[in-house]
């Protein structure tokens, strides 16, 4: 039998394009791999490399009334030279780390689609090889643009991404992961050419100023990637595809919208959403009996309709006439309220109201073997510090049931994590885990704020010395085709749902430590961040002074009393092994008999955990014992364990015993141990040292 050998590959659309991004190279590959995705490219920076590709279905799906978007960051274990803990050794459900990344790729690229666009698109973006100082988020970024614009998908891109950190005062771009150890800024932007379009920060309470030169300077260099990107796409872009548009019939809408213009207005005149949407239930019933038989197709498009009417209707108020479904100011917060001390066995709660938003947060306190481990690409092995976020379906009254936490939720919880966690204590301070969750008893609008301000309270009444209590607000925006705009603070959930912005800002009195912003335009301009920022500041120092002082003035002193107690000592490394025992069972033993959690680190710090201080007195006196190093010449008073013809050993310290020789019991000479001593007496030993064999030698007649 022959075989030929065919010619080796050669990939005839196979293209490199170079570029120097804050001085590392950004090198994108096509026409090599994923050939048959609408648009892909390998991208590299450094180290990192990222693949990423864009498909699209040729048909929308029946009943499809949205963009049916898919964004997924998908990490490879062995881009890092790793594999998978776990049972399986193989990916799973992606990291929460990944989950959130997929978030901030997609809140940029998701208002360039069409907005009639309803074709099933999917951006898949795997990182294949990961060098720490090169951020495979920002990577992934730019490559999700470039694939989405060079592809035939329509989409009114390119954008593009930078990282910005703050080290020893100075803004930094794409730092590294030594600069990124150091840094009090962890700053994502995301620009197109004219405007920004995404923000997400975490930030050791950095100044309205500072943060607002970092965003605009992020702005400045993503301007260099664009042209590079729109450089790639004069060369090997695709001609974007056409799609049947799902656009409203216009002259459908404009009479239904004059037939119930009136009411909707009516409708929606009211801060309660639980009579909002009953005064809309017989509108949309009217519609359905006038206008069905002229309009077959209606009751299908029925909500969309009901939505753009409603939406009409707010923004006109917003923008024309100031005026807000609640009657409140542009700059006015809804009524706010706050209490602690909600649930006597939770360690600390906090319940934080504003409007028809009420944020129901509760503390626990855990033994630092507690924190959660992590499993991902970089170096971050642990957690101590834990945030989780429930929005159950009763909390916008819709009956649904229970499902494990989605995308949303885990982002919620993100951002109210990043907004505590500078104002948390070390661990030398305070030694424990802590978790939080937020659960959401009621829902009209910034939930994610509402949790960071329940969380301040539940961490104060569990008494964690946090350095400075923090709040957290929104600020939406509305814009008019001629440019005209307005921003609002304190948007609730109909202002959402039909404004252009949801700008949240958490912060201290001196700074900001999370920024999260989401739109539904084509970007902001610097004038509009600024006010954002000068409104969300302002708001923020309220709700701190006027609602979260006045519930807790400061944290408690002392830790719930169904909290574990916390005892922490050092001992020398070298006796770690005598305190574990082998097998575990000295540990073991300390543990079952005083009820203590113990952690012992490499550095011989010992952390006791216990639900009383008796029990942590128990179990630290137990380890003093074993690690106990007598002095020579010092006097102790112990007991006789055991006797012998050549002696008596006596228990100097719990758990320890040394030698008391035959010639060393009493000042004249004995013949037998028994003359002078029985098992259990009480004696004062004096410790005279190691012989040469080795023994801990004791005396009791020099003792006395």
């Amino acid at each position: 039998m022959s075989y030929s050998i065919s010619s080796p590959m050669v990939f005839k659309n196979f293209k490199t394009f170079h570029y120097t991004l804050a001085g590392r190279p950004l090198v994108v590959e096509t026409g090599k791999l994923a050939g048959l995705a609408n648009g892909s490219c390998l991208v590299r920076y450094g180290d990192t490399a990222v693949l990423c590709c864009a498909t699209a279905s040729e048909k929308p799906r029946d009943g499809i009334d949205f963009l049916p978007l898919s964004v997924d960051f998908d990490e490879r274990m062995y881009a890092a030279g790793k594999i998978p803990g776990g049972y399986l050794r193989r990916e799973g459900r992606p990291p929460e780390k990944a989950i959130l990344t997929s978030r901030v790729i997609d809140r940029p690229i998701r208002p360039l689609f069409p907005k009639d666009l309803r074709n099933d698109v999917s951006l898949s973006l795997t990182v294949m090889s990961y060098d720490p100082d090169c951020s495979p988020e920002i990577t992934a970024m730019i490559g999700a643009s470039i694939a989405l614009s060079i592809s035939d998908i329509p989409w009114n891109g390119p954008i593009s991404g930078v990282f910005m950190g703050l080290v020893d005062g100075k803004l930094v771009v794409n730092p590294t992961e030594a600069q990124r150890a150091v840094s009090d800024l962890e700053l994502t932007v995301a620009s197109s050419m004219k405007k920004v379009v995404m923000i997400e920060a975490g930030a050791n309470e950095v100044e309205d100023d500072l943060m607002f030169d970092a965003i605009m300077l992020a702005h400045k260099e993503n301007q260099g990637v664009l042209e590079f990107i729109n450089a790639i796409v004069d060369e090997i872009g695709k001609t974007k595809f056409e799609y049947p548009s799902c656009e409203l019939d216009h002259d459908m809408f404009d009479k239904i919208f004059d037939f119930c213009e009136k009411d909707v207005m009516v409708a929606l005149d009211t801060d309660d959403k639980t009579v909002r949407d009953a005064r809309m239930f017989p509108i949309k019933e009217a519609i359905l009996a006038n206008f069905t038989e002229e309009y077959p197709e209606l009751p299908t498009m029925m909500e969309e309709l009901v939505y753009k009417i409603q939406k009409k209707i707010v923004r006109r108020w917003l923008l024309v006439d100031k005026k807000r479904v609640d009657g409140r100011r542009m700059d006015e917060i809804r009524p706010l309220g706050s209490e602690v001390g909600l649930l006597p066995r939770a360690h600390g709660s906090g319940l934080f109201t504003r409007g028809q938003t009420q944020v129901l947060t509760v503390a626990t306190l855990g033994t630092l073997s507690e924190a959660q481990l992590l499993d991902g690409l970089d170096n971050d092995k642990e957690k101590r510090y834990m945030h989780h976020y429930n929005m159950p379906g009763f909390s916008t009254g819709e009956a649904k049931p229970a499902r494990s936490p989605g995308r949303r939720e885990i982002g919620h919880g993100a951002l109210a994590e990043r907004s505590l966690v500078p104002v948390l204590p070390s661990v030398e301070e305070f030694p424990y885990a802590i978790r939080l969750v937020s659960d959401v008893v009621s829902s009209n609008g910034s939930t994610s704020q509402g949790s960071v301000c329940g969380s301040t309270l539940a961490l104060m009444d569990a008494g964690v010395p946090i350095k400075a209590p923090v709040a957290g607000i929104s600020c939406g925006l509305i814009t008019a085709e001629d440019g005209s705009w307005d921003t609002m603070l304190d948007i609730q959930g109909l202002e959402d749902f039909y404004g252009d912005m949801d700008f949240k800002v958490a912060g201290t009195h001196k700074g900001i430590t999370s920024i999260q912003m989401d739109l539904k335009i084509d970007g902001l301009t610097p004038e509009i961040i600024k006010k954002a920022f000068e409104q969300t500041h302002a708001g923020r120092d309220y709700i701190i002074d006027e609602v979260l002082l006045k519930a807790i003035p400061a944290p408690r002193a002392e830790v719930s009393r169904y909290a574990p107690k916390m005892t922490t000592m050092k001992i020398d490394p070298d006796k770690i092994r005598e305190v574990i025992g082998k097998g575990g069972s000295v540990i073991q033993k300390i543990v079952a008999d005083t009820g203590a959690k113990i952690d012992i680190e490499d550095d011989g710090t010992i952390r006791i955990a216990a639900v009383n201080g008796d029990s942590a007195a128990a179990a630290k006196a137990c380890i003093d014992a074993i690690v106990f190093e007598p002095e020579v010449g010092a006097i102790y008073t112990g007991t006789v364990t055991g006797i012998k013809e050549f002696g008596a050993f006596v228990e100097y310290v719990p758990g320890k015993e040394g030698l008391v020789h035959i010639s060393k019991i009493a000042k004249t000479r004995i013949d037998k141990v028994e003359d002078v001593l029985k098992l259990g007496d009480t004696v004062k030993v004096k410790y005279m040292g190691v012989d040469n064999k080795g023994r801990m030698n004791f005396s009791i007649k020099d003792a006395e």
